[in-house]
């Protein structure tokens, strides 16, 4: 394994308020696992933080597009920056988000270098885009359709350099069953694969060929994005939209180590916890176990 490296992307840009006055609370997953004692646990260098902007929608309104989109754009650069740096020197960054944007600023970083894949580990698929959607504005819910190349420009095109990963590249695993994108992702030839099927696969090949498609010549690696409302809210309620149907912990262990051990794997995100939502830390400590069960233990 490469040396660790732990970075804190403390984002909620791309979250809408869970109530009239107040911010996610998403911001503060970093901390919550560090509490965890998770560096230590890895066996990681400490990577520091890349701070933010501050969360204001000021007067943003349904079709304005993207909120927050400047400051998403000015915070995905400057996380690029920061991941490259990683990339290039041969280490893996581990990122502790953040919503779901944050992956942005690994995609953009990637593209910079070369041509990579993109394993999104995620109960929804987050491709909500104008063309699907009257709804548009939270780029946490969006991700994958804007470092794909659909949205607004300032978004998807950053330094010139849109799409970000092409859609042949991106595998979506852990959706729910029920996902309404779905029908879309397959058409445009995009892998996904849901809860029900992941059950189906043989326990022995806990990607399915999954992962010997991302390790495919064609690509020089993989980024792995983990967002924790992948598991079920029976375990794991401490995310924005905890929908029934997801992975269990055992489940989501197999899965993550397979693929965050692979050789071209070259670096992860962490996203969407909230600590306001988990007042004894239980989810924390879930979460703190799963990455050492996947990074760590035998």
């Amino acid at each position: 394994m490469r040396r660790l490296v732990v970075l804190d992307a403390p984002s909620n840009l791309g979250l809408r308020p869970p109530a009239e006055g107040t911010v996610p609370g998403c911001y503060k997953l970093a901390g919550a696992l560090r509490e965890q004692r998770l560096v230590r646990r890895l066996g990681a260098y400490e990577g520091g933080v890349v701070v933010p902007p501050r969360y204001d929608r000021g007067g943003w309104q349904e079709g304005d597009g993207v909120f927050n989109a400047g400051a998403i754009a000015a915070y995905t650069r400057k996380l690029a920056d920061r991941i490259e740096q990683h990339v290039r020197a041969g280490e893996f960054p581990v990122v502790l988000g953040g919503d779901c944007s944050i992956q942005l600023g690994a995609s953009l970083a990637l593209r910079r270098i070369g041509r990579y894949g993109l394993a999104v580990v995620d109960g929804s698929s987050d491709f909500r885009h104008p063309g699907n959607s009257d709804h548009v504005g939270a780029a946490g819910g969006e991700e994958l359709a804007l470092a794909t190349g659909r949205g607004q420009a300032d978004l998807t095109d950053i330094e010139g350099l849109r799409p970000y990963l092409r859609d042949e590249d991106v595998r979506v695993l852990g959706i729910r069953d029920y996902d309404k994108d779905r029908a879309e992702l397959t058409e445009l030839k995009i892998t996904n694969v849901t809860v029900g099927e992941i059950r189906q696969w043989d326990a022995a090949e806990p990607t399915g060929g999954v992962l010997r498609a991302l390790e495919a010549p064609g690509t020089e690696g993989f980024w792995v994005h983990l967002d924790a409302d992948v598991l079920d809210p029976s375990v794991m309620p401490a995310v924005d939209s905890p929908d029934p149907g997801g992975l269990l912990p055992a489940e989501l262990a197999s899965l993550l180590r397979a693929l965050v051990r692979s050789e071209r794997c070259v670096g992860f995100n962490l996203t969407i916890y909230d600590p306001d939502l988990d007042p004894d830390g239980s989810c924390a400590a879930l979460l703190a176990d799963l990455l050492e069960a996947a990074f760590v233990r035998p």
